[in-house]
């Protein structure tokens, strides 16, 4: 009988022991044959190493010498993990028993399937879907990210409308499964981006090597996420409006970027602008900061990755539209108002 393939299942802590004492127990009681769970520390100055140390030692630990962040993290962890399929998971992560199964049974059928993601749903309010990933991210015509039942800020209730399998256009890193031999084949994320879209910019890529991405609602777990971006949190604003730019340049063929990039600059100042007369000034400072961020690493040396660059409306997970208008403009609050027949 053909062993079960072998799945480690990855947890990036910084600073985490909290979350690794509430939700490392249900990870541990995973049913599946054949895995092992690995924590890797980026440099943690709180207690979490010795509370592993003593009360898991079948964890194993990767020991960081700095916070490298999410990208570079991950990256630098997975050298030193071997195994046939990773689970990239977030600390704050509740899995149910059964949720590594039918994911490990729809990767192996499909050797063209590289990533997948289970359903994720708040944990805090198990009716709603998660932000960080719902059941499957997508991506407008104009490189917004969204997801099966996240628009922008709304999450939808959970009603069963998201239980097929899909293709979709990006895997949550938030409960990231994917192929170690394709992870490393395409240099896993690009540590420049630090955190934030690292995940959407490395599913890009898989498809443009002419892999899949899939969202399996089969695997439940429950995210405790941070959702929306605080004001006041310029960081993150920082990152997710630099990051986005950036994976538009790498990743659209030239065609598009050249009339993309400056529509979506402009529409970035239209919310600095509003931010600003809203008493948000740190975010109009976070949005142009990540401008010339953008501008910067656009006149960089940079390594080239060699794949092709297919029309984004070729891709799966993609709406042909622009979600800014259908959802600010026209209302429309819920995925299935927005894309009709999906």
């Amino acid at each position: 009988m053909t062993a079960a393939p072998l799945v480690a299942i990855v947890i990036l802590n910084w600073n985490g022991k909290h979350y690794l004492e509430q939700f490392l127990p249900s990870v541990l009681a995973t049913q599946y044959a054949n895995y092992k769970v690995v924590v890797a520390d980026n440099a943690s100055s709180d207690d979490s190493l010795a509370f592993l140390r003593a009360r898991y030692p079948q964890v194993e630990l990767v020991v960081l010498p700095q916070n490298y962040g999410f990208a570079r993290g991950y990256n630098e962890a997975l050298r030193q993990v071997t195994a046939d399929y990773y689970v990239l998971l977030n600390s704050d992560v509740e899995v149910t028993p059964g949720w590594v199964t039918p994911i490990i049974r729809l990767l192996e059928s499909d050797a063209r399937a590289a990533a997948c993601q289970p359903k994720l749903l708040a944990f805090h309010h198990k009716h709603l879907f998660e932000y960080a990933g719902g059941a499957g991210g997508w991506l407008d015509h104009f490189g917004y990210p969204f997801s099966r039942g996240r628009i922008f800020d709304v999450c939808e209730e959970d009603s069963g409308q998201f239980e097929e399998t899909q293709e979709v256009f990006w895997a949550s890193g938030a409960a990231l499964f994917i192929k170690a031999s394709i992870f490393h084949e395409l240099s896993g994320f690009d540590d420049f981006f630090f955190a934030h879209q690292e995940e959407i910019d490395l599913c890009w890529r898989l498809q443009r090597a002419g892999y899949r991405v899939y969202c399996c609602p089969e695997s439940v777990v429950y995210h405790v996420g941070g959702g929306t971006l605080p004001k006041g949190n310029s960081r993150k604003t920082f990152l997710n409006f630099r990051n986005n730019h950036i994976m538009l340049a790498k990743n659209l063929p030239a065609g598009e970027k050249w009339w993309k990039i400056p529509y979506r600059l402009l529409l970035d100042q239209v919310a600095a602008f509003k931010g600003a007369l809203g008493g948000d000034s740190g975010y109009f400072v976070a949005i142009n900061r990540a401008h010339i961020a953008y501008y910067k690493w656009l006149f960089s040396k940079r390594k080239k990755d060699g794949l092709p660059k297919p029309p984004l409306r070729r891709l799966a997970g993609v709406y042909p539209g622009n979600l800014i208008w259908e959802h600010f403009v026209k209302g429309k609050k819920s995925f299935r108002e927005i894309v009709k027949r999906k």
